[in-house]
């Protein structure tokens, strides 16, 4: 049985508009490897540490293998190739259970 994956992201962004492009781009994306948006730049609170996401996004995916695949795929570079030069990303991904 798969466990799902959870993407985690800290999205900087310098474009506005731009921004908007990439994120219809990634939501087509998503969609299309069965991912779902958890948290989507929604107002968070840090309780420990210091890490401060510019906007935090948490995604959903059926598998790891699955949120490889749309990672690495036309689709989603699309999307990558849009928020070039005017982004910075941290990303990672971990296996639920």
């Amino acid at each position: 049985m798969n466990k799902p994956a959870y993407m985690v992201v800290d999205a900087r962004s310098s474009d506005p508009e731009r921004m908007a492009e990439y994120r219809r781009l990634a939501q087509i994306a998503v969609e299309k490897f069965g991912g779902r948006y958890l948290v989507r730049g929604s107002p968070y609170e840090a309780f420990e540490g210091s890490w401060q996401p510019q906007r935090l996004v948490v995604l959903e995916f059926p598998s790891m293998e699955i949120a490889r695949s749309f990672y690495d795929s036309p689709e989603y570079l699309e999307a990558r190739t849009a928020r070039a030069g005017v982004s910075d990303f941290d990303m990672l991904l971990a296996e639920g259970y």
